[in-house]
């Protein structure tokens, strides 16, 4: 390995005592391939298995928390008891391979497809549809419901530790349903859950003490609590830069084993509510870095870009597309084959990177998000 990036592959501790092996995270990435049932696939597990080995901490995409939270079809649950042995059975995979497993627990709210979940009655913080054509209007949770959600993200939790699972990360990003209590454009609320900035916090800093109080009750070894967050919304009204601030300022507190800054891209800049001339990593290290430790992702590509990114202060760098491109990206840095790392796919790539057959033909479909050959390559 070629010596400068050592630090890429230091260990790291977080507040749990966990420690991990590296400073590389795969990070939670939908791939569309559960089984109906919502337990996890053969090919998912396989896809996984090939991207575990090298990083010191795999995230997995989302897992609903209720049945009425399951956002994309061919998503895993952790809703009941009866999907602890399809959780154990991916928990003990990750962990066989050398790394620490981490399940990511969501509620969609008003971005689930309807045809997904019971009756066709999506929900959310108030009855205002997203801004994307063919959208539907949620139903406003009820308060009890709300409850019921929070105490679902508790049992979640519960079954992640039962499973084996080294923790879990909250999903408060992407538009999903702990972001719509957050954000003004989807919550217009006036009771205790909504109205002020502070209010809109209550759901995800419930949430937090929920998935907390169920680690302290049931977790017998280290188990760590992870939060991710997104910068800002497009719409207006929506969450600015400085809203997002504010709030982590708050979660920073809450004695979580990282936040992790949702954005396609490590260097991008505020839209507003903020300094627009700064990075918004460069903005949450500043206000938080110091009392948790953040993990950024988006558009780190290379060895150096990795690199780069640490030495800005963030101790956690995520891969997505990259690592879905290049399963052994961490093994081929450690090996000093960093120029071998692959950065584009053709039509024959699918199965020698064992990629499931739906995310396949997202990646096909999706051009601005992976980066592959001309058209005419693919076939």
């Amino acid at each position: 390995m070629n010596a400068k990036y050592q630090p890429l592959f230091q260990p790291f501790t977080l507040r749990s005592g966990m420690e991990l092996k590296n400073r590389i995270v795969m990070a939670p990435l939908t791939n569309w391939s559960s089984n109906e049932d919502g337990t996890v696939s053969d090919a998912e597990l396989a896809y996984y298995i090939h991207r575990a080995k090298g990083v010191g901490m795999v995230i997995t995409a989302c897992a609903y928390v209720t049945p009425n939270g399951k956002g994309f079809a061919g998503e895993f649950s952790a809703h009941s008891d009866e999907m602890i042995p399809s959780l154990r059975r991916l928990a003990t995979s990750l962990k066989e391979q050398g790394t620490k497993a981490v399940m990511q627990i969501f509620h969609g709210g008003r971005m689930c497809p309807p045809e997904l979940v019971p009756n066709g009655e999506i929900v959310s913080a108030s009855a205002v549809a997203a801004e994307q054509e063919g959208a539907s209007v949620p139903r406003e949770l009820r308060d009890q419901e709300i409850e019921e959600i929070i105490h679902a993200f508790g049992e979640a939790t519960r079954r992640a530790i039962e499973a084996g699972f080294d923790g879990v990360e909250i999903h408060g990003a992407n538009g999903y349903l702990i972001q719509q209590f957050f954000s003004p454009h989807s919550n217009r609320r006036t009771d205790k859950w909504g109205g002020s900035l502070e209010q809109r916090m209550t759901f995800p800093l419930r949430i937090v003490d929920e998935v907390k109080k169920v680690v302290a009750e049931k977790a017998d070894r280290p188990f760590l609590v992870g939060y991710r967050v997104s910068p800002e919304e497009a719409e207006t009204p929506g969450i600015t830069m400085g809203d997002t601030l504010a709030f982590v300022d708050v979660l920073a507190d809450q004695e979580l084993d990282y936040l992790h800054i949702s954005i396609l891209d490590f260097w991008s800049h505020p839209r507003r509510g903020a300094e627009t001339t700064r990075t918004r990593m460069e903005l949450f290290q500043e206000r938080v870095g110091g009392r948790v430790p953040l993990m950024g992702v988006g558009s780190i590509k290379t060895a150096d870009d990795a690199l780069k990114a640490l030495e800005t202060g963030v101790p956690l760098i995520a891969l997505g597309r990259e690592i879905i491109i290049e399963p052994e990206w961490v093994q081929k840095i450690e090996q000093g084959r960093e120029n071998d790392i692959r950065t584009t796919v053709t039509k024959d790539d699918q199965s020698e990177l064992i990629i499931p057959d739906p995310l396949w033909h997202a990646m096909m479909n999706i051009r601005d998000w992976f980066p592959v050959v001309e058209k005419a390559d693919l076939g």
